[in-house]
């Protein structure tokens, strides 16, 4: 296989972002009954926030120099890092990059994290438990909390724990 890495994505690595970001929206909207806008595209704020907000920082995973997921956190200038969004392309799950990333992002930045995701996603419900059991053995917490200013929509569903020179850190 080739060399895997992760790495902060910088300007130029944007549209390659923005490409994957639309294939993640598609993922979930098979979950969520999102369709996209009449131009073919997802809402992308999120894109937006992690490429110019203070406390946000975008990641890129690639296998050789293929573009392989991304992800979003949130948070870095407050108490909480947030994994805002997370992405693997399906031709490169299941082989464990999805776990690396994740430890690799959150060990460039210790402290406490959360990751939500939605119980509708069975495929999501595993990693997301499977990851924080691998990264804080035995000290992680599951909850689910309502989405802000929307109920219509179902609770997501929230894992918490700490990484970086705690006990039971695992990372």
């Amino acid at each position: 296989m080739p060399d895997v890495s992760v790495r902060p994505a910088t300007a130029e690595d944007r549209p390659t972002v923005e490409r994957l970001w639309l294939m993640f929206r598609h993922d979930l909207s098979g979950f969520m009954g999102v369709l996209p806008h009449p131009d073919g595209t997802f809402r992308s704020e999120r894109v937006d926030a992690a490429f110019t907000e203070e406390g946000w920082a975008p990641y890129l995973l690639l296998r050789g120099d293929r573009p392989v997921g991304f992800a979003f956190v949130r948070g870095l200038n407050g108490p909480t890092r947030v994994l805002n969004s997370f992405f693997v392309v399906r031709g490169a799950r299941r082989e464990g990059l999805g776990t690396r990333m994740v430890r690799e992002v959150v060990q460039r930045h210790p402290g406490p994290w959360e990751i939500a995701f939605q119980y509708e996603n069975e495929p999501a419900v595993r990693f997301w438990r499977r990851v924080a059991s691998a990264l804080a053995p035995g000290a992680w917490t599951e909850e689910t909390r309502p989405v802000p200013h929307r109920p219509d929509l179902p609770p997501d569903v929230w894992i918490s724990f700490r990484a970086g020179g705690g006990a039971g850190e695992g990372a």
